[in-house]
């Protein structure tokens, strides 16, 4: 999977602490990646759009 001009981004939530954050990249055609924030070069997750549009709309609905 090439990620050449990956458009990486945290969450607002994740605040400044460093803590567990993963980044997205959503500007690529076709496919959405997920990585690790504290490990930028390791493993990245891809995801067809609309699975991954699916998944984050699951977890936004929940209480």
């Amino acid at each position: 999977m090439d990620l050449t001009g990956a458009r990486w981004r945290k969450s607002t939530r994740s605040g400044t602490s460093g803590g567990n954050c993963v980044e997205v990249a959503d500007n690529l055609p076709g496919v959405v990646a997920v990585r690790d924030s504290k490990d930028s070069t390791g493993p990245t997750l891809a995801f067809a759009p609309n699975a991954w549009h699916a998944f984050v709309a699951h977890i936004t609905a929940r209480p």
